[in-house]
């Protein structure tokens, strides 16, 4: 496969990207925290939609896969911009919006900020809000100290090298809660969540579901399924809500 195409975001950015042309609306992936666009989740979609005509983009967040910048630098608020800037400039019309843990936050924050690029919005185990309802809200004292006065701790990962959680994006991320607000969803949106999940609770995916405004919001819990909703079965249920929110949008 040939290698991504780069663009540069008005915040001086630098974003690596794969595109597909095809029919409208097209589908946007947005990964998950430390994630990047080579995912199993990315590639399938990418291969249902290109089966099917129709257009898809994937994109390494900043500091992120390909893309420049440094993963500790980083925030929510700048990946919100980076996917901002991606779909703005990479996209034509509404597009369904498939964000899968972290994605899910950030595609809520371009569903409040350009709802106009919407179809519609497909979640796979969205974790909003988690730096502060999960992160912060689970540090104990001496991680709390160390964030203060080093501007950093390090988390365990199942996936990964331990993650590093800088203190600004902890403090930044408060500007972008979604849950704490109103947050209307004037197209179709079909939540999916795991069972079997060790990183989002069945109580996130159900808090979402009450928050969102909207008339045509539906949350499938998937007995047996993990965070990674990577295995084929489980797949099928992802291009299956895409499938549904499109023929919702009609």
């Amino acid at each position: 496969m040939a290698g991504p195409k780069f663009l540069d975001t008005p915040q001086g950015r630098r974003i690596a990207y794969h595109l597909s042309p095809g029919a409208g609306p097209g589908v946007v992936f947005l990964g998950g925290f430390k994630s990047d666009m080579e995912g199993t989740k990315a590639l399938y979609l990418e291969e249902w939609s290109r089966a099917r005509g129709r257009a898809f983009l994937r994109f390494d967040y900043s500091g992120h896969g390909q893309s420049s910048g440094n993963f500790e630098d980083g925030a929510i608020g700048d990946w919100a911009q980076d996917a901002m800037a991606a779909i703005t400039a990479l996209t034509d019309g509404p597009q369904v919006l498939v964000g899968s843990s972290m994605g899910g936050w950030i595609a809520a924050l371009v569903l409040r900020q350009m709802p106009e690029k919407l179809a519609g919005l497909v979640g796979i185990a969205a974790a909003p809000d988690f730096t502060e309802d999960s992160m912060w809200a689970g540090f104990d004292a001496a991680q709390r100290a160390a964030l203060k006065q080093d501007g950093i701790v390090y988390l365990p990962s199942d996936y990964d090298a331990p993650y590093p959680i800088s203190k600004r994006l902890i403090e930044e991320a408060r500007r972008q809660l979604v849950l704490r607000s109103p947050l209307r969803a004037d197209v179709p949106v079909r939540l999916l969540q795991g069972t079997e999940d060790a990183d989002v609770s069945q109580q996130v995916a159900l808090r979402l579901l009450a928050h969102l405004d909207g008339e045509d919001i539906a949350l499938t819990l998937v007995k047996g399924a993990d965070h990674r909703f990577s295995e084929p079965r489980y797949l099928a249920r992802i291009a299956d809500a895409v499938t549904e929110v499109l023929a919702a949008h009609g």
